[in-house]
């Protein structure tokens, strides 16, 4: 398997970015398949040749923005988030109009605890991508970080017109009209999540019962 993803051509940025894309939706953190330590240390190995491929094309075309956006994923991937941080700004620099570029950055300051750098970030995303839900949605708990309250309910609200049906987005949403003192609009959210995500609704209408 491993020699198969040495000679496997990197793919497109635009193909890794929705790859990526569809993975920060689902919320869910793959888990490795039970099997012998082997074939774990298998993985790892494969995982550390990829790396040091993608290492190498980056040392012989530095203006490969295909291979660093891989760089800067395998990064971000790995929990080194100041290093995938620094590695899209290299992308930016030589696709200064890649929206996912600037998302995963954004991400990536927000796991670093910079608010403000996120917001700046996810903003640019959320201009180049007006149509990605989960950008507007992390650009607004970026601005719930930073106290910004109505730019926090503008963003989340934008997050669920283009998608009505996203959990994570009407969850923020709810909370942030708590934080603003509109239990009624909380609630709402609520009943609209009961419809399709019971579970969510379960942890948001906690949320308003603690607010008295």
């Amino acid at each position: 398997m491993s020699a198969k993803i040495k000679r496997m051509r990197i793919p497109g940025y635009l193909a890794i970015a929705v790859l990526l894309l569809l993975a920060v939706t689902a919320c869910k953190k793959e888990e490795p398949r039970s099997g012998s330590s082997a074939g774990q240390t298998m993985n790892q190995s494969s995982n550390e040749s990829v790396f040091e491929e993608v290492l190498r094309k980056v040392k012989e075309n530095p203006n490969d923005a295909e291979a660093i956006y891989h760089l800067a994923d395998l990064y971000d991937r790995s929990g080194q988030y100041p290093q995938a941080v620094d590695t899209y700004k290299k992308v930016i620099a030589l696709k200064p109009d890649m929206g996912y570029a600037y998302f995963k950055m954004g991400t990536g300051y927000s796991r670093l605890n910079q608010p403000a750098e996120a917001v700046k970030a996810l903003k640019k995303a959320t201009d180049l991508m007006p149509d990605n839900a989960v950008a507007f949605n992390n650009l607004g708990v970026a601005y719930g970080k930073l106290d910004k309250l109505n730019e926090e309910i503008a963003s989340l609200k934008k997050a669920i017109r283009i998608r009505p049906a996203y959990s994570s987005a009407r969850y923020n949403l709810g909370v942030s009209y708590l934080k603003a003192g509109n239990r009624k609009a909380a609630t709402g959210e609520y009943e609209a999540l009961k419809k399709f995500d019971e579970s969510t609704a379960d942890a948001l209408i906690k949320e308003i019962e603690r607010v008295h």
